[in-house]
This record gives C-alpha cells, structure tokens and sequence, in this order.
C-alpha cells in the first residue's frame, strides 16, 4: 500500500463498491464499474508496452470514459498528460513532443488532427480511441494511425485488480498554459499530489490525513453530489474529481458548460457541491437563475450548500447577486495554482465582500514572501505586499525544463517553496488580500497597479458584463492601464464616464487612461483570462484610431 492515486480510488472502491461513483448525463456508473473498466483499460495499455513511467495523454471533454482513462493509466504506474481540447494542430504537436507521449487516449472526433500530428512523433505508438460524447456518431477514420475502439480495446481485457506494487513517489503530470507561454508540465510526486490537491490534508484545520481516513468516510450514508463545472483536461476539475472519488462521493460531469442544463441537473440531481471558475461561470449561471426566476417557474436550487470559486475573480457584484438568491449557502473563494495546490480558502460573507479582491485564511504551509524571498512574519507584517507562495508539498519541477523550475521553485534556508508569482496583500488574522498575478502588474510612473483590482471595480459599473486591465507601453510613465471592456447587451461604456464612476473606489494613478470596447473578452475554457490577447486587442484599437485620424487630417496613413 502507498499514498498513491490508484490505491487510494482503489480504498474507496473496496469501501463502497456499489455506490454511485460518476454520473455523466443519464449514464451512472458504480466504483466497482468504474474500477472494471479502468483495470480493463489498464491491462490494455501494458499489453502494448506501456511502462510505469511511460506518458499516456488523453485528449477529451469530460466523460466517463474520460475518469476510466485516468484511473487506468496510474493504476500500472504510468503518468497521465492532459490535453486541451481547443489545440490546434501546431499546439497538440508541441505538447506531445514536450511531454514525450507513447500513447493517446482520445475521442474519436479529434482523430483527424491526430492523423495529421501522429507521423511526427515515432515514440507515439499506441491510440485508443472512444465516441465523443457530444457526436456520438461521428466514425472519424482510425486506420492511418493505427488507432483502436476503446470498446474492442478492453472487450477481452481482465477486470481483475493484479498490478505491481505503487510508490508515494510515482509521478503525476498537470500541463498547465497559464495566461502566457507554451504550456509546462507541473511534476507532482503522488503524495505531494494528494496532500495539497487531493484532500490529503483537512483544507479547514490543516491536520493531515492518513491513507484510509477518505475511504472510511465512503462507507457512511448521505454522501454528497458534487458538479465540478470545468473540464477534466485542467488541474483544478482532476483534482476535485480525485478528491471526491477518493471520499466516495457522486461526481457529475458535463462536457460542455452550459447555464440552462447546469441549473437542471442541480435541481433534478440535489446537488450540494458546485465548483466554477470566478465570473465567467458565475455570471451566466446567476443570470439564467433570474431570468427563470422571472417567468414564475424559478430553479429550486434548494440542495446547494456550498458554492466554491477559483482560478478567476468572483467579484463582489456578482458574487452579491449570488448572496441575495442563495442566503444559507456557504461561499468560498479557493486560491491555489497547479504549481502549488490548495493554498487557502476565504468564507465569503455578504456584509463583508472585499472590493480589492478575495480575502483567504493562508493554508497550511502558505507564505508571502519578501523581495529579498524572505518569508514575512505574517503577525507583524500586515499591510505589506509579496508573492504568495506554498512551503510542504510541493511539485518535483517542471517538466525538462531546469530553468523555469529554479525560478518558481525556491529554496530558502533548506526548505523549498513554489512561489508562482501571484501578489499577496497581508491582513490581520493569518488572512491575505489576493491581487493578482505579478507578470500582469502595471508599473506606471513607479506606481504599482494589479489589475485585478481595478477589474473588479469596473465589474462594478451597470453597463460592464467583462473586462480585461493590462499595462501598455507610455512615453511618459513607462506604462499606462488600459481596460478592455465588453458591455451589457444594449449598453454602452466611455471611458471619461467609467473614470469618473471608478474615483469612488480607485486611486487616480489605477484608472484606466485608454478604453477598447470588445465584443467578447478573451478567455480560455476554463475562464482564465488571456491577457497577452487583451493586449493585442487594445494596441490594434490604437493602431486603428491613430490611422483614422492622420487620414482624416490628410496626413498619409
């Protein structure tokens, strides 16, 4: 036995094995089904040679075959390689060279790209393939790379668990993008996995757990349903399904988020649990909620007991609105990153809604750190600003990549810390004042502006849905914030009308000097924000303006 991700689903299995284990639209499938269909799966990818440490990626939207290809590829000791689905060609053959992939697990409406990228990769030699769950029919060919049915792949596979012993110290990769760059594949000892991603450790109290404290809690009645609404192919969504496996819970997926089909399952399937991705999520869900609520025939809702936010800004006028429709509720906003695990959480209370952004009780092990990467003494030291960063478990490094580890993994004094570079304002009571990430930070005439804050104000004003805050080069102040600005539906945003809405809750140097009103804000799946393309967005804008107005002056554009 090992604090090992297999053995650990493989305790809740043997506590609960007839319980509901994951739901995905009306298809239930029990632990006992899920751990036949993994260990088929298993048995499967070792027949073709796949080694304990070899990397297997899957390449698909949330379903259960989805779960099915995770469990199997730790349960013979390999590493599982996300893959985001909205890759393009370049893109998929980049990760699959970086992260040395062997085999692919995919959906059958993404073989044609597979067919393109496979001739590229000689160590890539096995490819199973199951139905999309959003086209089912689709009979994409399979044949110019070898690629095999899931359904003819496991038909004579034993369901039996008979693998070799697991180590604590076996790897698991998350291949996280971020908002810039190539993606990085985070190395995570299984374990350090667990405990800070897993719920190897009491998120509340700190306390550690031991390996069968999750799998005993399994055995008990009335446990509960949970909705993670982002897609397994990022850290946080594997992570909670890890989590509530482990505990024995029903997980329900979907493949595509959708507000209208996400308020009917919380109502038909009593949901308790729901995780989302700050606004992005949060807006179109509580706007499908009034909108219902409006025809007389409202959303019961009444199951949701905890309302969790991460990864992006749950600001405090949606986060209101929320408040105001679901009053006894809990709300949290988890803060956390892929190189870092859960690094705290903050009880959200409506009479008590930060308007600088989220507020969280520092985790076990959390730390900000100075400019020096000396850790503050968080009792004297409120008010200050540093980078937040995760001492404890934390990850291996990056994958094949020594240089962008040392500058995220440090070591202080003998003990290493992951600090990926989100700023931390220090509070009383062991709590911290999120600000955003520090890549993003807008230094305009020696001013520091994180534009998290001052996108959480302009979320304020009634005509703003969306918006991005970024720094553009300026003559005079070496930077100036620009906003990105995507409006209501039928309304319109000045900048000159939105600075002076903005002076009753920023500093003059933190509003915004340009305005570029956009159609859509970009973000990936999940709801993280894109800056790099907010950018590209405003300096076109400009671009576009200055030509207008040296034509219109009869100067040569």
């Amino acid at each position: 036995m090992a604090l090992n991700i297999a053995d650990l689903f493989e305790h809740a299995v043997d506590a609960a094995p007839d319980k509901p284990a994951v739901k995905v639209g009306d298809r239930v499938v029990t632990y006992a089904e899920l751990e036949a269909d993994a260990n088929r799966l298993a048995h499967y990818l070792a027949a073709q040679g796949v080694q304990p440490g070899d990397h297997v990626a899957i390449y698909a939207k949330n379903s259960v075959e989805h779960v099915v290809a995770v469990l199997a590829t730790v349960k013979i000791r390999a590493v599982t390689i996300n893959v985001n689905f909205r890759y393009v060609e370049g893109e998929l053959n980049y990760l699959f060279e970086n992260a040395d992939v062997v085999a692919l697990i995919h959906e059958r409406s993404y073989a044609p790209l597979v067919a393109a990228c496979a001739p590229n990769h000689p160590q890539l030699k096995t490819f199973v393939s199951f139905p999309d769950i959003l086209d089912p029919t689709n009979d994409a060919d399979l044949s110019s790379y070898g690629g095999v049915e899931y359904a003819d792949a496991i038909a004579d596979q034993s369901p039996e668990r008979d693998f070799a012993e697991r180590s604590a110290d076996d790897l698991h990769i998350i291949y996280t993008g971020g908002t810039t760059g190539f993606p990085k594949g985070v190395m995570w000892r299984h374990e350090d996995f667990w405990r800070v991603l897993g719920g190897g450790i009491d998120f509340y109290t700190g306390e550690p757990l031991s390996e069968f404290d999750q799998s005993e809690q399994a055995k008990l009645d009335g446990r509960m349903t949970t909705f993670p609404l982002s897609p397994l192919m990022h850290g946080g969504a594997q992570a909670g399904l890890l989590m509530h496996l482990f505990a024995g819970h029903l997980t329900i997926l979907e493949p595509k988020f959708d507000p209208q089909r996400t308020w009917e399952i919380i109502n038909d399937d009593k949901v308790q649990l729901i995780f989302m991705t700050g606004d992005a999520m949060a807006r179109p869900l509580i706007e499908e909620y009034e909108r219902k609520k409006a025809t007389g025939t409202p959303y019961d809702g009444s199951s949701l007991f905890a309302i969790s936010s991460s990864a992006a800004i749950f600001s405090p006028p949606v986060k209101e609105r929320w408040m105001s429709e679901f009053t006894n509720a809990v709300f949290t906003d988890s803060v956390g990153a892929t190189e870092t695990g859960f690094q705290g959480m903050g009880m959200q209370d409506k009479d008590a809604i930060s308007s600088d952004g989220p507020v969280v009780g520092l985790g076990p092990s959390s730390v900000v750190l100075d400019d020096d990467d000396r850790p503050y003494d968080l009792a004297t030291s409120v008010g200050k600003i540093g980078r937040l960063g995760r001492g404890g478990s934390v990850p291996v490094g990056y994958y094949k990549d020594p240089e962008k580890s040392a500058k995220t993994f440090l070591e202080v004094d003998g003990e290493r810390y992951s600090v990926p570079g989100d700023f931390a304002r220090i509070e009383e009571g062991n709590r911290v004042t999120l600000l955003g990430r520090g890549s993003n930070c807008v230094n305009t005439g020696g001013e520091k502006v994180y534009p998290e804050e001052v996108e959480m104000s302009i979320k304020r004003h009634p005509a703003v849905y969306d918006c991005l805050v970024v720094g553009i080069p300026d003559e005079k102040y070496g930077q100036s914030v620009a906003a990105v600005v995507q409006p209501r539906e039928g309304a319109s945003v000045e900048l000159e009308e939105l600075r002076t809405f903005l002076r009753e809750h920023l500093s003059g140097y933190k509003l915004p000097r340009s305005l570029t009103v956009v159609p859509e804000i970009p973000r990936n799946a999940t709801g993280k924000a894109q800056y790099p393309r907010a950018k590209e967005m405003i300096l076109a804008d400009q671009t576009g303006a200055a030509t207008t107005q040296a034509t219109s002056q009869g100067a040569p554009a």
